[in-house]
């Protein structure tokens, strides 16, 4: 395990017997999430901040054990400074931009994942799953101080689920007995085993890939630099075909083995033969602890919608994605980014209950986007014929001198965030002139305003943006004009344009922009952003 205090036997919502449990009649509540990961803590927090009563129903009392996901991008790290727990993750979690790739001996070539300045955030930190669960969980307490009506259970296991026009049933297993409830609408965070899932008798459509991974992490002093290493073909024995190092908090060193896929499990595991390849990599006489090991596959699936009924697959419960390119749980913390807001707007009566196809619909395609690009680069990591190997090992070699070829190199494309370009939420662009990086459906990029950043002051609500220019009075819309915007600021919002008006949604995508705009004409895009255009 990594540290005790993160370990199971760390209680983060203990079991406590709930007034639900004792109930004459079935409790109701308006928002149940079921499982307590990254994934439906930062949507628990997204809703209860919003107002939104939510119960988050988890089997276990805490968080996990090993580091499981530690790569966490510059977009996650954006929505949790909105969710108000960012500082703590950023300043705990070892911050990198810097990546080399290795052919045997030989270095490929490095890239830098954040060549512009200008932004709070770096493009990745690495930081431990455990962690970052323990942060969503204390600002969630924060926030429950304050009145957000958020409860958590744990040791509260969902043993049954029966889908209503209206929302669901759910039956609990506690240590105290079975119970009840009712819900007008049920988030499936519960990870890539989904019971939930399994209940609804929902499968995943996908490929999974024939191909063993050893993760093992250590416990040691080292003077390697804070990069992410990637090894193709390494140069030390027992390592496989390709192998990654990490570094984590707490000098705790992450290293990936692909062994192949014909293993047995069981003894790979064992302390000698990990022990065994992890010398042939770091040499001999370093010291170091075993801290956790596991094995994996790759798995490139998604269930074929996110919504079923008011039942929602959010994260790993909707899609899986090999490790490598850490779209993972980055990419789950997204999807209750952009669930978090339209379901409040629903149950406030400020949307149409149809809004909510548009999380189906935006991330199904962030899905099927991740889902290309890990499948991609699992073909390059491990090749599966002749043919493709000699293709990967040709590009490789190449990319020792020439740069045309970089670019084919595969070693995981990193997360990035999803522009839903398609999307019917999305009003046509009306800034021609302007950044292809902040088009409708973009994420808004971040830039230095004054002492601050942008995504800072945007916040989580709808904002008409005016840079380089007055902003037109719009009841019911907060403003926030940047008359004269610094470089970087025009750089990414006016482009070739000299003024620019954007719409931001609650998430931090834009939903329109314009060179100038009447206030009919804004309202007009805040209800089509709001799906009221597709009752």
């Amino acid at each position: 395990m990594l540290d005790d205090r993160y370990s199971l036997a760390h209680r983060l919502y203990p079991y406590e017997r709930s007034a639900d449990q004792d109930g004459a009649a079935e409790a109701h509540h308006p928002v149940v999430i079921v499982g307590g990961g990254p994934v439906g803590m930062a949507a628990a927090l997204d809703l209860g901040l919003q107002g939104i009563a939510t119960l988050v129903l988890d089997d276990h009392e805490g968080v996990g054990e090993g580091s499981r996901a530690i790569c966490f991008a510059k977009r996650t790290l954006e929505i949790c400074d909105r969710l108000g727990c960012g500082d703590p993750m950023v300043d705990k979690g070892v911050v990198w931009n810097l990546g080399k790739v290795f052919h045997g001996h030989d270095k490929v070539f490095d890239f830098n994942l954040l060549p512009e300045g200008g932004h709070r955030r770096p493009a990745f930190i690495n930081l431990q799953q455990p962690y970052f669960e323990k942060f969503l969980v204390e600002r969630i307490r924060a926030a429950q101080a304050l009145g957000a009506p958020i409860e958590i259970r744990g040791k509260n296991r969902v043993e049954a689920l029966e889908p209503r026009d209206d929302g669901a049933r759910l039956r609990i297993v506690t240590p105290d007995g079975p119970y009840a409830i009712t819900a007008d609408w049920v988030l499936a965070c519960d990870g890539a085993g989904s019971p939930t899932r399994k209940a609804l008798g929902l499968g995943f459509d996908g490929k999974v890939f024939q191909d063993s991974f050893l993760i093992a992490d250590v416990r040691m002093k080292a003077d390697f630099p804070t990069e992410r290493w990637f090894w193709f073909q390494p140069p030390f024995q027992g390592a496989g075909d390709s192998a990654l190092l990490h570094k984590q908090p707490d000098d705790i060193w992450r290293i990936d083995f692909q062994i192949g896929w014909d293993v047995d499990r069981t003894l790979e595991l064992q302390e000698d033969r990990v022990r065994a390849r992890i010398d042939a990599m770091l040499g001999e006489g370093v010291e170091y602890d075993l801290v956790w090991t596991s094995i994996y596959t790759f798995q490139c699936r998604r269930i074929r919608s996110f919504r079923h009924g008011r039942v929602l697959f959010v994260g790993d419960s909707a899609h899986q994605v090999s490790p490598f390119g850490a779209r993972g749980c980055n990419g789950g913390v997204q999807d209750s980014d952009n669930l978090g807001w339209k379901l409040a707007a629903v149950l406030r009566g400020d949307a149409p209950e149809a809004l909510i196809d548009s999380y189906d619909a935006e991330r199904g395609a962030a899905a099927d986007e991740n889902i290309l690009n890990s499948t991609r680069s699992t073909d390059f990591i491990t090749p599966k014929s002749e043919q493709s190997r000699l293709f990967r090992d040709a590009v490789l070699h190449l990319s020792r001198s020439h740069d045309f070829a970089r670019p084919f190199v595969n070693s995981g494309r990193l997360s990035a965030p999803c522009v839903y370009d398609s999307s019917t939420l999305n009003t046509p662009d009306g800034l021609p002139d302007g950044p292809r990086g902040a088009r409708p459906g973009a994420p808004a990029p971040d830039a230095q305003v004054g002492d601050g950043f942008l995504l800072d002051r945007l916040g989580g609500d709808f904002v008409l943006l005016a840079v380089g220019r007055d902003a037109p009075e719009v009841a019911g819309l907060r403003t926030l004009r940047i008359a004269a915007p610094a470089a970087a600021l025009a750089t990414r919002y006016l482009g070739d344009a000299t003024r620019a008006l954007y719409l931001i949604r609650p998430d931090q995508h834009v939903a329109a922009r314009w060179d100038d705009a009447a206030p009919d004409r804004i309202i007009a895009a805040r209800d089509r952003a709001l799906g009221k255009e597709i009752v």
